[in-house]
């Protein structure tokens, strides 16, 4: 049996366009469950945050697209809150337990542990995903009676 070689080529070339646009497909789908990447570890440490820790957070929050929408940088004022009572958006009381103190982490939300349908206008459009860069200045703990 011979195979013609255009007829080869062309089926390669037909194949290699199908998988370009499952790719193409693949960066389209929306972001549908919380994503934690360590940017920087911290050596030894001996304090990770949990449920109920007053948290110290150095952040940036951006769109997918690169849009700013928020950073406590310029502010020199880290954001204080108590981790897993609802202060702060569900993608942050789920994606910051565990953390030590000088640590860093990416944060990638998908709406609904963000804003959800409704958005934060202007800033933030409905169903936005959140892409944040978070620093954990200082955990503070209520020592157990």
């Amino acid at each position: 049996m011979r195979v013609n070689a255009s007829v080869v080529v062309l089926v390669m070339a037909a194949w290699c366009v199908m998988a370009a646009g499952g790719e193409e497909e693949k960066k389209k789908e929306k972001v549908k469950k919380l994503q934690i990447g360590v940017k920087k570890r911290v050596d030894n440490c001996t304090l990770k945050s949990r449920r109920g820790d007053l948290l110290h957070m150095h952040y940036s929050g951006k769109l997918e697209d690169g849009t700013e929408f928020d950073s406590s940088y310029p502010r020199g004022q880290p954001l204080s809150f108590t981790l897993g009572s609802g202060q702060v958006i569900k993608g942050w009381d789920q994606g910051l337990i565990g953390m030590c103190e000088g640590e860093k982490r990416k944060l990638v939300i998908p709406s609904d542990l963000g804003y959800g349908a409704s958005g934060a206008p202007p800033k933030i459009p409905a169903h936005a995903t959140l892409v944040f860069e978070v620093e954990l200045v200082k955990i503070e703990r209520k020592e157990e009676l």
